[in-house]
């Protein structure tokens, strides 16, 4: 099971630092159990994060990367860059990356092949729009996100894409996913992945929910069959609603 902690643009160095030492302390709980903790800073804090969280089993992720491994990309970020500052995964195609900066299926893609390229392990955002589950298109959107993100991607030995999904249509709408609704999706999911990658590796891949998940929810959504862990936005940057949350998923994996 897998809990990640995305940041997002939040955090300066000295509230970074506090941050992430709270949470290697508070992820001590999952010492032993099959539970693993990451949190995704911003860029300029990685190596920070990468500093406090030394000694402790909390690893680091990037909340993005470029294609590229190098060139004249002003503000950009390589796979290589992250994996030499102590990332071990990195979040693409997240709903408001494909929002605010048009990122699609194609890009994310791209993205893929050089997060695999690089040693990165992918955590892939999918879900579908309010509009989209109001017409009914979720199913097609979302198997139509996985299947265009891991087009040519071979897992290999025990590098394994992770999958998120987001309700986003639950996003400031006032809107929840039900335990039953999230599972239902991450059913469908899995259903996906065996058609891209064969029924046993996809049996083996971690599906994350990324809807909110609080400590008020956590447990059931992670008891659900084919959840197998969260991508948690606000809640992350709390470190007691962060610790409810990995305490939650330790409790429903042993």
């Amino acid at each position: 099971m897998l809990i990640v902690g995305n940041w997002k643009m939040n955090t300066t160095r000295p509230d970074a630092r506090a941050l992430a030492e709270a949470v290697a302390e508070a992820s001590s709980v999952a010492r032993g159990s099959s539970v693993r903790v990451t949190v995704c800073p911003p860029f300029v804090n990685i190596e920070t994060v990468v500093s406090a969280v030394s000694g402790s089993d909390v690893l680091v992720g990037g909340q993005n990367l470029h294609q590229s491994e190098s060139g004249a990309y002003t503000g950009e970020i390589s796979g290589r860059m992250l994996r030499a500052a102590g990332c071990s995964l990195v979040i693409l195609g997240h709903s408001e990356r494909r929002q605010y900066f048009g990122e699609d299926d194609t890009l994310v893609n791209e993205k893929c092949v050089a997060a695999q390229t690089a040693g990165l392990i992918p955590i892939v955002c999918v879900g579908e729009t309010l509009e989209q589950r109001k017409e009914g298109m979720e199913e097609d959107v979302v198997s139509a996100q996985i299947a265009g993100a891991f087009k040519g991607i071979c897992p290999e030995g025990e590098w394994l894409p992770v999958v998120a999904y987001e309700p986003v249509w639950a996003i400031g709408t006032g809107l929840t996913a039900t335990p039953e609704q999230a599972q239902w999706m991450h059913a469908l999911i899995r259903s996906s992945l065996a058609t891209e990658f064969g029924a046993e590796v996809a049996n083996r891949m971690e599906i994350l929910y990324g809807g909110s998940m609080k400590p008020g929810n956590a447990e059931e959504l992670l008891s659900q069959p084919d959840i197998s862990g969260g991508l948690i936005g606000g809640a992350s940057l709390k470190v007691d609603d962060f610790a409810s949350i990995i305490r939650a998923a330790v409790h429903v994996s042993t």
